[in-house]
Protein backbone atom coordinates (compact mmCIF):
# COMPACT_ATOMS: atom_id res chain seq x y z
CA UNK A 1 0.00 0.00 0.00
CA UNK A 2 1.26 3.47 -0.87
CA UNK A 3 2.48 5.81 1.88
CA UNK A 4 0.96 9.25 2.30
CA UNK A 5 3.38 11.48 4.22
CA UNK A 6 2.54 14.99 3.10
CA UNK A 7 -0.77 16.74 2.31
CA UNK A 8 -1.77 16.66 -1.31
CA UNK A 9 -3.77 14.96 -4.05
CA UNK A 10 -2.70 11.43 -5.02
CA UNK A 11 -3.78 9.55 -8.16
CA UNK A 12 -3.46 5.78 -8.19
CA UNK A 13 -4.18 3.14 -10.81
CA UNK A 14 -5.46 -0.34 -10.05
CA UNK A 15 -6.80 -3.31 -12.03
CA UNK A 16 -10.32 -4.42 -11.24
CA UNK A 17 -11.93 -5.66 -14.45
CA UNK A 18 -11.21 -8.50 -16.84
CA UNK A 19 -7.71 -8.77 -18.26
CA UNK A 20 -7.70 -8.87 -22.10
CA UNK A 21 -6.80 -12.26 -23.56
CA UNK A 22 -5.32 -12.92 -26.98
CA UNK A 23 -5.69 -16.30 -28.62
CA UNK A 24 -2.51 -18.25 -29.35
CA UNK A 25 -1.43 -19.20 -32.85
CA UNK A 26 -2.56 -22.59 -34.13
CA UNK A 27 -1.05 -22.44 -37.61
CA UNK A 28 2.67 -22.87 -36.85
CA UNK A 29 4.03 -26.19 -38.07
CA UNK A 30 6.99 -28.27 -36.96
CA UNK A 31 8.85 -30.68 -39.27
CA UNK A 32 11.53 -33.28 -38.62
CA UNK A 33 13.52 -34.87 -41.43
CA UNK A 34 16.75 -35.17 -43.36
CA UNK A 35 18.22 -32.10 -45.03
CA UNK A 36 21.33 -31.29 -47.04
CA UNK A 37 22.74 -29.16 -44.23
CA UNK A 38 21.65 -27.22 -41.15
CA UNK A 39 21.81 -27.47 -37.34
CA UNK A 40 21.27 -30.93 -35.84
CA UNK A 41 21.47 -30.09 -32.11
CA UNK A 42 19.55 -27.52 -30.08
CA UNK A 43 16.38 -25.66 -30.89
CA UNK A 44 14.45 -26.06 -34.17
CA UNK A 45 14.98 -23.23 -36.63
CA UNK A 46 12.18 -20.90 -37.75
CA UNK A 47 11.59 -20.35 -41.47
CA UNK A 48 8.89 -18.12 -42.91
CA UNK A 49 9.17 -19.12 -46.56
CA UNK A 50 10.85 -21.76 -48.68
CA UNK A 51 13.72 -19.42 -49.56
CA UNK A 52 14.53 -19.21 -45.84
CA UNK A 53 14.58 -22.99 -45.72
CA UNK A 54 16.97 -23.28 -48.68
CA UNK A 55 19.37 -20.72 -47.22
CA UNK A 56 19.52 -22.57 -43.92
CA UNK A 57 19.01 -26.23 -44.83
CA UNK A 58 19.90 -26.49 -48.52
CA UNK A 59 17.81 -27.47 -51.49
CA UNK A 60 15.93 -30.51 -52.79
CA UNK A 61 17.19 -34.03 -52.10
CA UNK A 62 17.54 -36.57 -54.88
CA UNK A 63 15.87 -39.95 -54.85
CA UNK A 64 19.15 -41.61 -55.79
CA UNK A 65 21.01 -40.01 -52.90
CA UNK A 66 18.38 -40.07 -50.16
CA UNK A 67 15.69 -42.52 -51.26
CA UNK A 68 12.55 -42.45 -49.13
CA UNK A 69 14.20 -40.04 -46.67
CA UNK A 70 14.22 -37.13 -49.11
CA UNK A 71 10.81 -35.57 -48.46
CA UNK A 72 11.50 -32.81 -45.90
CA UNK A 73 12.27 -29.95 -48.34
CA UNK A 74 9.29 -30.86 -50.51
CA UNK A 75 6.98 -30.99 -47.48
CA UNK A 76 8.13 -27.55 -46.37
CA UNK A 77 7.64 -26.17 -49.88
CA UNK A 78 4.13 -27.65 -50.05
CA UNK A 79 3.32 -26.28 -46.59
CA UNK A 80 4.00 -22.72 -47.73
CA UNK A 81 2.31 -23.28 -51.10
CA UNK A 82 -0.90 -24.33 -49.35
CA UNK A 83 -1.13 -21.34 -47.05
CA UNK A 84 1.40 -21.89 -44.26
CA UNK A 85 3.38 -18.92 -43.00
CA UNK A 86 5.61 -20.17 -40.16
CA UNK A 87 7.43 -23.47 -39.69
CA UNK A 88 10.12 -24.75 -37.35
CA UNK A 89 12.56 -27.25 -38.84
CA UNK A 90 14.71 -29.82 -37.06
CA UNK A 91 17.25 -31.65 -39.17
CA UNK A 92 17.72 -35.34 -38.42
CA UNK A 93 20.95 -37.16 -39.34
CA UNK A 94 22.15 -40.78 -39.28
CA UNK A 95 24.70 -41.73 -36.66
CA UNK A 96 27.64 -42.01 -39.07
CA UNK A 97 27.38 -38.49 -40.53
CA UNK A 98 30.64 -36.48 -40.51
CA UNK A 99 31.55 -32.80 -40.69
CA UNK A 100 34.15 -31.56 -43.19
CA UNK A 101 37.17 -29.68 -41.85
CA UNK A 102 40.68 -28.42 -42.59
CA UNK A 103 43.69 -27.33 -40.56
CA UNK A 104 45.98 -24.55 -41.68
CA UNK A 105 48.73 -23.36 -39.37
CA UNK A 106 47.11 -22.70 -35.99
CA UNK A 107 43.55 -22.58 -37.32
CA UNK A 108 41.17 -25.52 -37.52
CA UNK A 109 38.09 -24.67 -39.59
CA UNK A 110 35.19 -27.10 -39.41
CA UNK A 111 31.82 -27.02 -41.16
CA UNK A 112 29.13 -25.61 -38.88
CA UNK A 113 27.17 -28.83 -39.19
CA UNK A 114 27.84 -32.30 -40.62
CA UNK A 115 27.36 -33.52 -44.16
CA UNK A 116 29.07 -33.62 -47.53
CA UNK A 117 27.64 -30.18 -48.39
CA UNK A 118 30.68 -28.36 -46.96
CA UNK A 119 33.01 -29.75 -49.63
CA UNK A 120 31.36 -27.28 -52.03
CA UNK A 121 32.29 -24.38 -49.74
CA UNK A 122 35.34 -22.17 -50.25
CA UNK A 123 37.08 -20.57 -47.27
CA UNK A 124 39.43 -17.65 -47.85
CA UNK A 125 41.89 -16.26 -45.27
CA UNK A 126 43.59 -12.95 -46.09
CA UNK A 127 45.68 -10.39 -44.17
CA UNK A 128 43.79 -7.40 -42.77
CA UNK A 129 44.24 -4.36 -40.56
CA UNK A 130 41.71 -2.57 -38.37
CA UNK A 131 43.86 0.52 -37.72
CA UNK A 132 46.66 2.37 -39.54
CA UNK A 133 48.21 5.74 -38.69
CA UNK A 134 51.38 7.89 -38.57
CA UNK A 135 53.98 7.75 -35.79
CA UNK A 136 54.77 11.28 -34.57
CA UNK A 137 57.56 10.40 -32.12
CA UNK A 138 59.50 7.40 -30.83
CA UNK A 139 61.02 7.07 -27.36
CA UNK A 140 62.29 3.56 -26.78
CA UNK A 141 59.22 1.27 -26.81
CA UNK A 142 56.79 4.21 -26.55
CA UNK A 143 55.35 5.52 -29.80
CA UNK A 144 53.26 8.70 -30.00
CA UNK A 145 50.61 8.20 -32.69
CA UNK A 146 48.54 10.63 -34.67
CA UNK A 147 45.45 8.54 -33.86
CA UNK A 148 45.52 5.57 -31.48
CA UNK A 149 41.93 4.47 -32.12
CA UNK A 150 41.80 0.75 -32.91
CA UNK A 151 45.09 -0.14 -31.24
CA UNK A 152 44.69 -2.45 -28.24
CA UNK A 153 46.97 -4.36 -25.91
CA UNK A 154 47.91 -7.69 -27.47
CA UNK A 155 47.70 -6.48 -31.07
CA UNK A 156 50.49 -7.48 -33.43
CA UNK A 157 51.56 -4.35 -35.32
CA UNK A 158 53.60 -3.73 -38.45
CA UNK A 159 56.02 -0.81 -38.64
CA UNK A 160 57.44 0.62 -41.88
CA UNK A 161 60.13 3.30 -42.14
CA UNK A 162 59.93 3.66 -45.92
CA UNK A 163 62.30 0.77 -46.62
CA UNK A 164 62.12 -1.80 -43.84
CA UNK A 165 59.16 -3.73 -42.43
CA UNK A 166 59.24 -5.04 -38.87
CA UNK A 167 56.72 -6.32 -36.34
CA UNK A 168 56.02 -6.02 -32.62
CA UNK A 169 53.29 -6.65 -30.06
CA UNK A 170 51.42 -3.89 -28.25
CA UNK A 171 51.78 -4.07 -24.46
CA UNK A 172 49.59 -1.08 -23.59
CA UNK A 173 47.78 1.99 -24.91
CA UNK A 174 47.39 5.28 -23.01
CA UNK A 175 45.83 8.23 -24.78
CA UNK A 176 47.77 8.40 -28.06
CA UNK A 177 50.87 6.60 -26.80
CA UNK A 178 51.35 2.94 -27.72
CA UNK A 179 53.88 0.87 -25.78
CA UNK A 180 55.51 -2.04 -27.64
CA UNK A 181 57.07 -5.18 -26.17
CA UNK A 182 60.56 -4.07 -27.24
CA UNK A 183 62.29 -0.78 -28.11
CA UNK A 184 61.75 0.45 -31.65
CA UNK A 185 64.98 1.23 -33.54
CA UNK A 186 63.34 1.94 -36.90
CA UNK A 187 63.04 5.55 -38.02
CA UNK A 188 59.25 5.42 -38.32
CA UNK A 189 58.49 8.87 -36.85
CA UNK A 190 57.30 11.43 -39.42
CA UNK A 191 54.71 14.17 -39.05
CA UNK A 192 54.59 15.09 -42.76
CA UNK A 193 51.30 14.72 -44.60
CA UNK A 194 51.36 11.86 -47.10
CA UNK A 195 54.37 10.13 -45.59
CA UNK A 196 54.97 6.50 -46.52
CA UNK A 197 55.92 5.61 -42.94
CA UNK A 198 53.23 4.00 -40.79
CA UNK A 199 52.20 1.68 -37.98
CA UNK A 200 49.27 -0.64 -38.48
CA UNK A 201 47.62 -3.59 -36.75
CA UNK A 202 47.88 -7.06 -38.24
CA UNK A 203 44.78 -9.27 -38.31
CA UNK A 204 43.13 -11.69 -40.69
CA UNK A 205 39.82 -11.73 -42.55
CA UNK A 206 37.95 -15.00 -43.09
CA UNK A 207 35.39 -15.38 -45.88
CA UNK A 208 33.21 -18.46 -46.35
CA UNK A 209 31.30 -18.90 -49.62
CA UNK A 210 28.64 -21.50 -50.41
CA UNK A 211 26.57 -20.94 -53.54
CA UNK A 212 24.90 -17.53 -53.05
CA UNK A 213 25.65 -17.39 -49.33
CA UNK A 214 28.71 -15.36 -48.34
CA UNK A 215 29.89 -14.75 -44.79
CA UNK A 216 32.81 -12.35 -44.14
CA UNK A 217 34.46 -11.81 -40.77
CA UNK A 218 36.93 -8.94 -40.87
CA UNK A 219 39.92 -7.97 -38.72
CA UNK A 220 40.13 -11.08 -36.56
CA UNK A 221 42.70 -11.70 -33.86
CA UNK A 222 44.18 -15.04 -32.79
CA UNK A 223 44.55 -13.91 -29.18
CA UNK A 224 41.83 -15.24 -26.80
CA UNK A 225 41.72 -12.01 -24.74
CA UNK A 226 41.19 -9.76 -27.78
CA UNK A 227 37.82 -8.16 -28.43
CA UNK A 228 38.01 -9.35 -32.03
CA UNK A 229 39.03 -12.93 -31.18
CA UNK A 230 38.41 -15.16 -34.19
CA UNK A 231 36.53 -17.88 -32.27
CA UNK A 232 34.11 -15.37 -30.74
CA UNK A 233 33.45 -13.37 -33.89
CA UNK A 234 32.66 -16.49 -35.97
CA UNK A 235 30.55 -18.21 -33.31
CA UNK A 236 27.21 -17.34 -34.96
CA UNK A 237 28.27 -18.45 -38.42
CA UNK A 238 25.89 -20.71 -40.32
CA UNK A 239 28.76 -22.15 -42.37
CA UNK A 240 31.91 -22.59 -40.28
CA UNK A 241 33.25 -23.18 -36.79
CA UNK A 242 36.77 -21.91 -36.02
CA UNK A 243 39.23 -23.12 -33.37
CA UNK A 244 42.72 -21.79 -32.63
CA UNK A 245 45.10 -24.67 -32.01
CA UNK A 246 47.87 -24.50 -29.42
CA UNK A 247 51.13 -24.10 -31.28
CA UNK A 248 54.51 -22.53 -30.57
CA UNK A 249 54.85 -19.64 -33.03
CA UNK A 250 57.94 -19.50 -35.18
CA UNK A 251 60.68 -17.08 -34.06
CA UNK A 252 61.41 -14.25 -36.46
CA UNK A 253 65.19 -14.08 -36.88
CA UNK A 254 65.34 -10.91 -38.91
CA UNK A 255 63.05 -8.15 -40.14
CA UNK A 256 62.36 -7.68 -43.83
CA UNK A 257 62.39 -4.63 -46.01
CA UNK A 258 59.59 -3.66 -48.40
CA UNK A 259 60.93 -5.97 -51.12
CA UNK A 260 61.22 -8.94 -48.74
CA UNK A 261 64.97 -8.63 -48.22
CA UNK A 262 66.12 -9.61 -44.73
CA UNK A 263 67.62 -6.83 -42.59
CA UNK A 264 68.65 -6.51 -38.94
CA UNK A 265 65.76 -6.85 -36.49
CA UNK A 266 64.39 -3.49 -35.42
CA UNK A 267 61.85 -4.56 -32.77
CA UNK A 268 60.63 -7.74 -31.07
CA UNK A 269 61.78 -10.69 -33.24
CA UNK A 270 59.18 -13.01 -31.66
CA UNK A 271 56.16 -11.06 -32.95
CA UNK A 272 54.57 -13.13 -35.70
CA UNK A 273 51.91 -11.83 -38.07
CA UNK A 274 48.59 -13.74 -37.73
CA UNK A 275 48.48 -14.37 -41.48
CA UNK A 276 51.86 -16.11 -41.24
CA UNK A 277 50.64 -18.19 -38.30
CA UNK A 278 47.83 -19.62 -40.42
CA UNK A 279 50.26 -20.48 -43.20
CA UNK A 280 49.82 -17.46 -45.43
CA UNK A 281 52.60 -16.84 -47.93
CA UNK A 282 50.67 -14.98 -50.66
CA UNK A 283 47.93 -12.33 -50.71
CA UNK A 284 45.33 -14.86 -49.53
CA UNK A 285 44.70 -18.53 -48.79
CA UNK A 286 41.81 -20.22 -50.61
CA UNK A 287 40.88 -23.58 -49.10
CA UNK A 288 38.33 -26.37 -49.43
CA UNK A 289 37.04 -28.37 -46.48
CA UNK A 290 37.34 -32.14 -46.81
CA UNK A 291 36.11 -35.26 -45.01
CA UNK A 292 32.39 -34.46 -44.87
CA UNK A 293 29.94 -37.37 -45.24
CA UNK A 294 26.15 -37.68 -45.26
CA UNK A 295 26.31 -41.11 -43.67
CA UNK A 296 23.82 -43.90 -44.28
CA UNK A 297 20.96 -41.68 -45.48
CA UNK A 298 19.54 -44.51 -47.60
CA UNK A 299 19.06 -46.64 -44.50
CA UNK A 300 18.12 -44.18 -41.79
CA UNK A 301 17.09 -45.80 -38.53
CA UNK A 302 14.16 -44.65 -36.41
CA UNK A 303 16.37 -43.17 -33.68
CA UNK A 304 17.60 -40.47 -36.11
CA UNK A 305 14.08 -39.02 -36.25
CA UNK A 306 13.13 -39.72 -32.64
CA UNK A 307 16.29 -38.01 -31.39
CA UNK A 308 17.87 -37.88 -27.95
CA UNK A 309 17.02 -35.81 -24.90
CA UNK A 310 20.43 -34.79 -23.55
CA UNK A 311 19.11 -31.71 -21.78
CA UNK A 312 18.45 -28.10 -22.78
CA UNK A 313 20.38 -27.01 -25.86
CA UNK A 314 21.55 -30.56 -26.60
CA UNK A 315 18.37 -32.26 -27.79
CA UNK A 316 18.12 -33.74 -31.28
CA UNK A 317 15.40 -34.89 -33.68
CA UNK A 318 11.84 -34.87 -32.37
CA UNK A 319 13.05 -34.28 -28.81
CA UNK A 320 14.31 -30.82 -29.79
CA UNK A 321 10.71 -29.59 -29.95
CA UNK A 322 10.48 -29.91 -26.17
CA UNK A 323 12.14 -26.51 -26.10
CA UNK A 324 9.59 -25.01 -28.52
CA UNK A 325 6.27 -23.62 -27.33
CA UNK A 326 5.11 -22.16 -30.66
CA UNK A 327 4.41 -25.25 -32.77
CA UNK A 328 0.88 -26.64 -32.89
CA UNK A 329 1.06 -28.94 -35.95
CA UNK A 330 3.72 -31.67 -36.12
CA UNK A 331 4.81 -33.96 -38.95
CA UNK A 332 7.72 -36.21 -39.96
CA UNK A 333 6.94 -36.29 -43.71
CA UNK A 334 7.12 -39.62 -45.50
CA UNK A 335 8.35 -41.58 -42.46
CA UNK A 336 5.82 -44.35 -41.79
CA UNK A 337 7.86 -46.55 -39.47
CA UNK A 338 5.49 -47.48 -36.61
CA UNK A 339 8.03 -46.66 -33.90
CA UNK A 340 8.56 -43.16 -35.32
CA UNK A 341 4.85 -42.44 -35.70
CA UNK A 342 4.15 -43.81 -32.21
CA UNK A 343 6.86 -41.53 -30.83
CA UNK A 344 5.32 -38.54 -32.63
CA UNK A 345 1.87 -39.33 -31.25
CA UNK A 346 3.26 -39.81 -27.74
CA UNK A 347 5.13 -36.52 -27.98
CA UNK A 348 1.96 -34.61 -28.92
CA UNK A 349 -0.08 -36.35 -26.24
CA UNK A 350 2.45 -35.52 -23.53
CA UNK A 351 2.84 -31.91 -24.61
CA UNK A 352 -0.93 -31.42 -25.11
CA UNK A 353 -0.38 -28.38 -27.33
CA UNK A 354 0.50 -30.15 -30.62
CA UNK A 355 -1.46 -32.18 -33.15
CA UNK A 356 0.28 -34.90 -35.18
CA UNK A 357 -0.19 -35.58 -38.91
CA UNK A 358 0.56 -39.11 -40.09
CA UNK A 359 1.26 -40.59 -43.52
CA UNK A 360 0.33 -44.05 -44.75
CA UNK A 361 2.94 -46.01 -46.76
CA UNK A 362 2.55 -45.23 -50.46
CA UNK A 363 2.48 -48.92 -51.42
CA UNK A 364 -0.66 -49.51 -49.33
CA UNK A 365 -3.68 -49.16 -51.61
CA UNK A 366 -6.16 -51.83 -50.59
CA UNK A 367 -8.64 -50.66 -47.98
CA UNK A 368 -7.91 -53.67 -45.79
CA UNK A 369 -4.17 -52.91 -45.72
CA UNK A 370 -4.78 -49.23 -44.91
CA UNK A 371 -7.27 -50.17 -42.18
CA UNK A 372 -4.78 -52.57 -40.62
CA UNK A 373 -2.11 -49.88 -40.63
CA UNK A 374 -4.45 -47.39 -38.98
CA UNK A 375 -5.43 -49.92 -36.30
CA UNK A 376 -1.95 -49.67 -34.75
CA UNK A 377 -2.81 -46.31 -33.18
CA UNK A 378 -5.52 -44.73 -31.05
CA UNK A 379 -5.15 -41.06 -30.19
CA UNK A 380 -7.14 -37.84 -30.06
CA UNK A 381 -3.99 -35.87 -30.87
CA UNK A 382 -3.35 -37.26 -34.36
CA UNK A 383 -4.93 -37.59 -37.80
CA UNK A 384 -3.97 -39.86 -40.71
CA UNK A 385 -4.07 -38.94 -44.41
CA UNK A 386 -3.91 -40.98 -47.63
CA UNK A 387 -3.13 -41.36 -50.56
CA UNK A 388 0.11 -39.66 -51.59
CA UNK A 389 0.05 -36.59 -53.81
CA UNK A 390 1.38 -36.27 -57.34
CA UNK A 391 3.23 -32.97 -57.62
CA UNK A 392 6.02 -31.42 -59.65
CA UNK A 393 9.47 -32.34 -58.39
CA UNK A 394 11.47 -29.16 -58.93
CA UNK A 395 14.70 -30.99 -58.12
CA UNK A 396 14.31 -33.79 -60.66
CA UNK A 397 12.30 -31.65 -63.12
CA UNK A 398 9.47 -34.16 -63.37
CA UNK A 399 6.32 -35.27 -61.58
CA UNK A 400 6.62 -37.48 -58.51
CA UNK A 401 4.56 -38.70 -55.57
CA UNK A 402 4.95 -37.06 -52.18
CA UNK A 403 3.54 -37.75 -48.70
CA UNK A 404 0.49 -35.58 -48.02
CA UNK A 405 1.34 -34.30 -44.54
CA UNK A 406 3.35 -31.28 -45.73
CA UNK A 407 0.52 -29.99 -47.91
CA UNK A 408 -2.09 -30.91 -45.27
CA UNK A 409 -0.24 -28.87 -42.65
CA UNK A 410 -0.49 -25.93 -45.05
CA UNK A 411 -4.22 -26.54 -45.46
CA UNK A 412 -4.59 -26.50 -41.65
CA UNK A 413 -2.76 -23.16 -41.50
CA UNK A 414 -4.81 -21.71 -44.34
CA UNK A 415 -8.15 -22.66 -42.79
CA UNK A 416 -7.04 -21.43 -39.35
CA UNK A 417 -6.15 -18.06 -40.83
CA UNK A 418 -9.16 -17.67 -43.12
CA UNK A 419 -11.89 -19.17 -40.94
CA UNK A 420 -10.54 -20.21 -37.56
CA UNK A 421 -9.36 -23.35 -35.81
CA UNK A 422 -12.97 -24.43 -35.24
CA UNK A 423 -13.48 -24.95 -38.99
CA UNK A 424 -12.66 -28.49 -40.06
CA UNK A 425 -9.71 -28.40 -42.55
CA UNK A 426 -11.66 -30.45 -45.09
CA UNK A 427 -13.42 -29.86 -48.41
CA UNK A 428 -10.35 -27.76 -49.19
CA UNK A 429 -8.36 -27.84 -52.44
CA UNK A 430 -4.78 -29.16 -52.20
CA UNK A 431 -2.77 -26.58 -54.12
CA UNK A 432 -0.12 -27.83 -56.53
CA UNK A 433 -1.51 -31.37 -56.58
CA UNK A 434 -2.04 -32.82 -60.06
CA UNK A 435 -2.90 -36.41 -59.19
CA UNK A 436 -3.00 -39.12 -56.54
CA UNK A 437 -1.03 -42.31 -56.01
CA UNK A 438 -4.35 -44.20 -56.03
CA UNK A 439 -8.00 -43.26 -56.39
CA UNK A 440 -10.66 -44.21 -53.87
CA UNK A 441 -14.40 -44.20 -54.45
CA UNK A 442 -17.25 -43.52 -52.04
CA UNK A 443 -17.70 -47.19 -51.19
CA UNK A 444 -14.07 -47.51 -50.14
CA UNK A 445 -14.29 -44.32 -48.13
CA UNK A 446 -17.31 -45.81 -46.35
CA UNK A 447 -14.84 -48.29 -44.86
CA UNK A 448 -11.94 -45.93 -44.11
CA UNK A 449 -13.69 -42.76 -42.95
CA UNK A 450 -15.41 -44.24 -39.85
CA UNK A 451 -12.10 -45.60 -38.55
CA UNK A 452 -10.35 -42.25 -38.96
CA UNK A 453 -8.45 -42.42 -42.25
CA UNK A 454 -8.91 -39.05 -43.98
CA UNK A 455 -8.84 -39.54 -47.73
CA UNK A 456 -7.78 -37.05 -50.36
CA UNK A 457 -9.99 -37.43 -53.40
CA UNK A 458 -10.31 -36.06 -56.91
CA UNK A 459 -13.72 -34.70 -57.94
CA UNK A 460 -14.74 -33.85 -61.48
CA UNK A 461 -14.76 -30.10 -61.92
CA UNK A 462 -13.80 -29.47 -58.28
CA UNK A 463 -10.16 -30.44 -58.18
CA UNK A 464 -8.35 -32.56 -55.61
CA UNK A 465 -9.67 -32.00 -52.10
CA UNK A 466 -9.17 -33.10 -48.53
CA UNK A 467 -12.25 -35.25 -47.86
CA UNK A 468 -12.02 -36.19 -44.21
CA UNK A 469 -11.70 -34.49 -40.82
CA UNK A 470 -11.35 -37.21 -38.20
CA UNK A 471 -8.82 -38.12 -35.56
CA UNK A 472 -7.60 -41.68 -35.09
CA UNK A 473 -9.42 -41.94 -31.76
CA UNK A 474 -11.91 -44.59 -30.75
CA UNK A 475 -13.54 -42.07 -28.38
CA UNK A 476 -16.63 -40.66 -30.08
CA UNK A 477 -16.34 -37.38 -28.15
CA UNK A 478 -13.07 -36.62 -29.93
CA UNK A 479 -13.63 -38.10 -33.37
CA UNK A 480 -13.46 -34.72 -35.14
CA UNK A 481 -10.01 -33.20 -35.33
CA UNK A 482 -11.26 -29.60 -35.30
CA UNK A 483 -12.84 -30.28 -31.88
CA UNK A 484 -9.50 -31.45 -30.46
CA UNK A 485 -7.65 -28.53 -32.03
CA UNK A 486 -10.27 -26.07 -30.70
CA UNK A 487 -9.71 -27.39 -27.18
CA UNK A 488 -5.94 -27.06 -27.68
CA UNK A 489 -6.49 -23.47 -28.76
CA UNK A 490 -8.71 -22.61 -25.79
CA UNK A 491 -6.49 -24.37 -23.25
CA UNK A 492 -3.24 -22.84 -24.51
CA UNK A 493 -4.79 -19.37 -24.80
CA UNK A 494 -6.02 -19.49 -21.19
CA UNK A 495 -2.67 -20.84 -20.01
CA UNK A 496 -0.71 -18.13 -21.86
CA UNK A 497 -2.88 -15.23 -20.70
CA UNK A 498 -3.49 -15.97 -17.02
CA UNK A 499 0.04 -15.91 -15.62
CA UNK A 500 -0.89 -12.70 -13.84
CA UNK A 501 -3.06 -14.78 -11.47
CA UNK A 502 -0.09 -16.59 -9.90
CA UNK A 503 0.68 -15.38 -6.33
CA UNK A 504 -2.32 -13.04 -6.25
CA UNK A 505 -4.42 -13.15 -3.04
CA UNK A 506 -6.73 -16.17 -3.45
CA UNK A 507 -9.94 -14.34 -2.57
CA UNK A 508 -13.36 -13.61 -4.04
CA UNK A 509 -11.95 -10.54 -5.78
CA UNK A 510 -9.50 -12.68 -7.72
CA UNK A 511 -12.12 -15.33 -8.47
CA UNK A 512 -14.41 -12.72 -10.01
CA UNK A 513 -11.60 -11.25 -12.13
CA UNK A 514 -10.59 -14.68 -13.41
CA UNK A 515 -14.21 -15.53 -14.24
CA UNK A 516 -14.79 -12.28 -16.14
CA UNK A 517 -11.48 -12.61 -18.00
CA UNK A 518 -12.23 -16.11 -19.30
CA UNK A 519 -15.91 -15.35 -20.00
CA UNK A 520 -14.90 -12.38 -22.15
CA UNK A 521 -12.50 -14.55 -24.15
CA UNK A 522 -15.02 -17.37 -24.65
CA UNK A 523 -17.71 -14.88 -25.66
CA UNK A 524 -15.41 -13.74 -28.45
CA UNK A 525 -14.92 -17.36 -29.52
CA UNK A 526 -18.71 -17.83 -29.59
CA UNK A 527 -19.25 -14.70 -31.70
CA UNK A 528 -16.59 -15.96 -34.13
CA UNK A 529 -18.58 -19.17 -34.60
CA UNK A 530 -16.24 -21.47 -32.69
CA UNK A 531 -18.85 -22.48 -30.10
CA UNK A 532 -22.36 -23.87 -30.51
CA UNK A 533 -25.47 -22.34 -28.96
CA UNK A 534 -27.76 -19.39 -29.61
CA UNK A 535 -26.44 -17.46 -26.59
CA UNK A 536 -23.25 -17.35 -24.50
CA UNK A 537 -24.97 -19.25 -21.70
CA UNK A 538 -25.61 -22.13 -24.10
CA UNK A 539 -22.08 -21.98 -25.53
CA UNK A 540 -19.98 -22.07 -22.35
CA UNK A 541 -19.83 -21.71 -18.58
CA UNK A 542 -17.09 -20.55 -16.22
CA UNK A 543 -17.14 -21.24 -12.48
CA UNK A 544 -14.52 -20.11 -9.98
CA UNK A 545 -15.24 -19.85 -6.26
CA UNK A 546 -16.56 -21.83 -3.29
CA UNK A 547 -18.26 -24.33 -5.62
CA UNK A 548 -14.99 -25.28 -7.33
CA UNK A 549 -12.52 -25.39 -4.44
CA UNK A 550 -12.46 -26.33 -0.79
CA UNK A 551 -10.75 -24.59 2.08
CA UNK A 552 -8.04 -27.24 1.81
CA UNK A 553 -7.45 -26.20 -1.80
CA UNK A 554 -7.15 -22.55 -0.75
CA UNK A 555 -4.83 -23.40 2.15
CA UNK A 556 -2.58 -25.28 -0.27
CA UNK A 557 -2.46 -22.41 -2.76
CA UNK A 558 -4.76 -23.92 -5.38
CA UNK A 559 -7.16 -21.80 -7.44
CA UNK A 560 -9.53 -24.10 -9.36
CA UNK A 561 -11.65 -22.83 -12.22
CA UNK A 562 -14.12 -25.07 -14.06
CA UNK A 563 -14.80 -24.28 -17.71
CA UNK A 564 -17.22 -25.95 -20.09
CA UNK A 565 -17.52 -25.21 -23.81
CA UNK A 566 -19.82 -26.52 -26.52
CA UNK A 567 -17.68 -26.99 -29.65
CA UNK A 568 -19.24 -26.87 -33.08
CA UNK A 569 -19.15 -30.14 -35.02
CA UNK A 570 -18.63 -30.28 -38.78
CA UNK A 571 -21.55 -31.08 -41.04
CA UNK A 572 -19.96 -34.31 -42.18
CA UNK A 573 -23.14 -35.86 -43.59
CA UNK A 574 -25.44 -33.46 -45.42
CA UNK A 575 -28.85 -35.10 -45.86
CA UNK A 576 -31.68 -33.64 -47.92
CA UNK A 577 -34.93 -35.56 -47.38
CA UNK A 578 -37.12 -35.20 -50.44
CA UNK A 579 -40.64 -36.50 -50.82
CA UNK A 580 -43.19 -36.51 -53.61
CA UNK A 581 -45.92 -33.94 -53.20
CA UNK A 582 -49.27 -34.73 -54.77
CA UNK A 583 -51.37 -31.82 -55.97
CA UNK A 584 -54.79 -31.55 -54.26
CA UNK A 585 -58.02 -31.67 -56.24
CA UNK A 586 -58.83 -28.06 -55.38
CA UNK A 587 -55.71 -27.00 -57.15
Amino acid sequence: MAEYLSPGVYVEEYDSGATPMQGVSTSTAGFVGLAERGPVIGQPQLVTNFSDYKRMFGGYLSEAGYGSARFLPYAVEQFFANGGSRAYIMRAVPGDVKAASLTTGVLQITAANPGAWAENMRVTVSPASKAKTQVLAVQGADLSLKNADGFNAGDVVELFDGKTVAHATVKGVLDRVVTLDAPCTLDVADSKVGTAKYIKTCEITITARLDDTVETYENLSLKPDALNYVCVKTKKSDLISVEVLASKPPVREKAKDKDGKEVAAAVSPASVVPFELVGGTADELVMTLVGGANGSVLNVTADAYMGKDDGPGKRTGLQAFRENGNVSIMAIPGVTAPEVQAALIGFCESKKSCFALLDVPIEMKKTNDVANFRDMYDSTYAAMYHPWLEMYDAGAKRSAYFPPTGAIAGVYARVDTDRGVHKAPANEVVRGCTGLSCTYNSGEQDILNPIGVNLIRAFTGRGIRVWGARTISSNGLWKYLNVRRLFIYVEESIKANTNWVVFEPNSATLWNRVTRTIETFLATCWRDGALAGSSPSEAFFVECGPTTMTQDDIDNGRLICKIGIAPVKPAEFVIFRITQKTASASE
